[in-house]
């Protein structure tokens, strides 16, 4: 058997949930997780419930009522943020004019994203990863922009996470580039989403990650009644509606139908959330969203970016899209009162650790192979260094077939491996490492040719 200098072998170890367990923190991201303060996320919410209501619809000329003044006040806050940043962290809300629709747009409409970005340091690196939830909510019907709408689950409990998450990463410097978005429309059919998903597509903008939270602070469920707050449940879609044609028959022929942009994201997630916030198990879904259902990130999911949902274990449907008022004995309504803020602190907290863990790791590798030319029961693998970022080394990923996660992990070195491991029988990747131990997103060889 072949020698592999320089490796040393990071066990994922599973418990019988399969919750995946690393113990290797970034002290500095350790440090930003504990900061995450419930109060702040309480305070956001409720500041969000005081406009009354935040129908894309409603007034925008109002100072105190409607999504005008909902938009103005967060960004009012991203700029409070931004005096910390040293002049990394700026902030405006992106427009567009949308015409009536026939179907949930009645009038002409101003429709305003809120977005903060915090410039990465490396102007060789033009990744970006963005953090989104929607500013926008709606009563039992969707057109009525007059009623009342607390909208304190769906989706104030997304934005807070988008302002705590600003209010602590403003703080740092990443090589990378982070946007912070509060999204308008979402209920309305993905309008803001939609919006910014073609922008990013007609401008060639680098997004590697998008992480999408809708509906994250509440813990239990209606008509089942579980409660529970030590799960988050996140969506991916399995690979690319784009992978058509020749790429469609190459990740049949190599049997890649779980590795797509999306899944591998949805991974990464589980891991490191795992790794930074404790009593908090991060459930993969394989789907898109929920059944027939959808959210902002699917437009990004539909452009080819990687983009994931991230939602709460169980959803109370007496909470969601409903009226405020009591009904047979049953309180109906997005209230505040029905949210558990601890466990907000926890969902915020894995957004922000991978936030920051992908924004200070190297860019993926480049052109990762798998030498195919003879038949062994090795599999050979060679990549090339990442685009950017300081590298101390690079992860290799070993899961058998029929594992959702990686089960191994194994550190080189150098830009190639002999494994003594089938690539009949497992699926491999390899990421970048920085010299802090941030890993970059995985990447699935390809073959080098026979």
């Amino acid at each position: 058997m072949k020698k592999l200098p320089g490796f040393f072998i990071v066990l994922l170890v599973s418990s019988v949930v399969m919750a995946q367990t690393t113990i290797n923190r970034d002290p500095v991201i350790e440090k930003m997780v504990g900061e995450i303060s419930k109060d702040s996320l309480e305070s956001y919410i409720r500041k969000m419930v005081s406009f009354g209501t935040r129908n894309t619809l409603s007034t925008q000329t109002d100072m105190k009522r409607g999504i005008g003044a909902a938009r103005n006040w967060v960004l009012d806050k991203f700029n409070e943020f931004a005096k910390h940043s040293g002049g990394r962290l700026t902030a405006y809300i992106d427009t567009t004019t949308l015409q009536k629709d026939g179907r949930r747009v009645d009038t002409t409409l101003l429709l305003g994203n809120v977005v903060a970005t915090l410039k990465g340091t490396d102007p060789t690196d033009d990744r970006i990863f963005i953090i989104s939830g929607h500013l926008d909510n709606m009563r039992s019907n969707v057109m009525d922009r007059t009623g009342d709408a607390p909208g304190a689950n769906d989706d104030a409990s997304g934005v807070a996470a988008v302002m705590e998450s600003v209010r602590i990463l403003s703080k740092h410097s990443f090589p990378a580039t982070i946007l912070f978005v509060a999204m308008s429309g979402e209920e309305q059919g993905l309008l803001g989403a939609n919006y910014m998903a073609e922008k990013a597509r007609k401008q060639n903008w680098n997004i590697e990650a998008l992480l999408n939270n809708d509906i994250m602070g509440s813990n239990n469920s209606n008509e089942t009644n579980i409660i529970n707050n030590t799960k988050i449940r996140v969506f991916s879609e399995a690979f690319s509606v784009q992978d058509t044609g020749k790429a469609a028959l190459t990740i049949r022929s190599l049997g890649l139908e779980n590795d797509g942009k999306a899944r591998q994201l949805a991974r990464y997630v589980k891991e490191v959330g795992e790794r930074y916030v404790d009593n908090l198990e991060v459930v993969m879904v394989y789907r898109n969203d929920r059944f027939l259902r959808g959210g902002d990130h699917t437009p990004f999911v539909q452009r080819g970016f990687a983009a994931v949902r991230i939602t709460e274990m169980n959803e109370n449907y007496y909470h969601q899209h409903q009226d405020v008022r009591i009904e047979n004995g049953i309180q109906y309504g997005d209230l505040v009162e029905f949210l558990d803020f601890e466990y907000l602190r926890k969902n915020t907290g894995m957004n922000l650790c991978n936030l920051a863990n992908l924004a200070k790791a190297p860019s993926m590798p480049q052109e990762v192979k798998v030498d195919t030319k003879k038949l062994t029961n090795f599999t050979n693998l060679s990549w090339k260094a990442p685009k950017s970022g300081k590298i101390k080394g690079y992860f290799i990923l070993i899961r058998e077939t029929t594992s959702a996660f990686w089960q191994k992990k194994i550190f080189i070195l150098d830009t190639k491996a002999d494994l003594p491991y089938s690539k009949d029988n497992y699926f491999f990747a390899v990421q970048s490492v920085s010299e802090d131990g941030n890993e970059s997103l995985a990447v699935v060889p390809s073959p080098a040719g026979r």
